[in-house]
This record gives C-alpha cells, structure tokens and sequence, in this order.
C-alpha cells in the first residue's frame, strides 16, 4: 500500500528542498517508482495529485529563482497578443548563471539596474498578479506587467519585429483607464525604446 505524502510537501519542489524535510533519498525513489511524484525536470520534481497549470514555467521558477516572463510571453500572459509562441521568453538579471532546461525557453539578459521595474511574483502553476507564494507554498515566477512588456518589446523591436509592440499597444490603449503618460514616464527608463514608442503613440492617439 502507498504512503500518503506529507501535507507540507509543496505542489512543486526540488530534491534539496524535500531533504530538509527530512526524507531521504530512497524514500523519494520511492514516491517516483509509486507514482506519487514524477521529474520535471533535472532535479524538479511534482506531486502528481495537485494541478500544476504550466510545467515548464515550475521548471524554470525552481531552476531560476530571479527569472522573470518577458517580451513576448509577457505580452501573451497579459492578453495583448493572441500568438502563443512554443518557446517561453524568459529575462534574467545580466551576468546571472543560465541552467540548463528541459523546458523550450529562450534566455533574454537584462540590466539589473532595471531588472526589477514593474516585475511582479505570480505562482508558476498559474498566472495572476500577487506578490505571494503559490498555492500550497508551490513555486513562483517574476511576471512583467502589461507596461513593461510593451516597452521591452518596443526596445528589442529588432529581435521581435516592430509589428509586435504596435499590435500589443493597440490593445492596451483600448483598455479602460489607460494612460499614455504613465507609459511614457516608465520607457523613460529605457532610452532605446521611448522613440519609437513615442512616434508610435502619436500616430495611434
């Protein structure tokens, strides 16, 4: 017969993390040969009878504690694109160690100085903005808001094609109490986006 697993065993986690709550390595080959949890990824492990809504972002949330949805993902997670790209663009802080995943990310290296300019912490299995640990303490995920998102697109245009921050930024001027200004005020952060969203901004209002 099965053991039931700990109540505190969050709904996604590491082999480290489960040592320091005292089980051991063959009990947790045990839990794997049981069917109790299954490998995510290279050390990522989950319980398999609490929903997790996207794997590869709880792979990327455990492996990389400071990455952070961008660019193109972000603007997916905010609905201001319909594409829903195979590969999760994902920032780090630059200079920061990239691990290697089984989840199909594509690595963006951001200033730290800025890193942290409209980031927000969602769980990993779900987005949503909250600055709090997941459900049943799982894994979490830096989020960039909506502004943010389209600025960084605006910025890296010629990675992403101009296309992009013009169709996302319609979107969000539609939006109910929208404020060209406080866009404006955030790209000033970033001299390379603010001319082309300026021009962009003129020609859309």
């Amino acid at each position: 017969m099965s053991e039931a697993l700990p109540a505190d065993l969050p709904t996604a986690f590491r082999s480290f993390e489960v040592a320091a709550l005292g089980v051991s390595e063959a009990r947790l080959r045990r839990w794997l040969a049981e069917g109790l949890v299954e490998r995510v990824g290279h050390g990522v492990y989950r319980r398999v009878d609490a929903t997790v809504g996207d794997l590869d972002r709880v792979e990327v949330a455990l492996r990389a504690p400071r990455a952070s949805i961008c660019l193109v993902s972000g603007l997916v997670e905010h609905d201001l694109l319909d594409d829903n790209p195979a590969v999760l663009d994902v920032a780090l802080p630059r200079g920061t160690w990239r691990p290697r995943l089984a989840a199909p990310v594509r690595w963006h290296s951001f200033a730290a100085a800025t890193f942290d300019l409209d980031r927000l912490v969602v769980p990993a299995g779900g987005t949503g903005n909250v600055e709090a640990r997941g459900p049943e303490g799982g894994a979490v995920i830096g989020l960039y808001g909506p502004r943010r998102c389209i600025v960084d697109v605006f910025r890296l245009r010629h990675e992403v094609g101009p296309e992009v921050g013009v169709e996302a930024l319609k979107r969000w001027l539609r939006l109910p109490g929208r404020q060209p200004g406080q866009l404006l005020e955030l790209a000033g952060n970033f001299p390379a986006a603010l001319p082309s969203l300026t021009e962009a901004l003129r020609v859309l209002l």
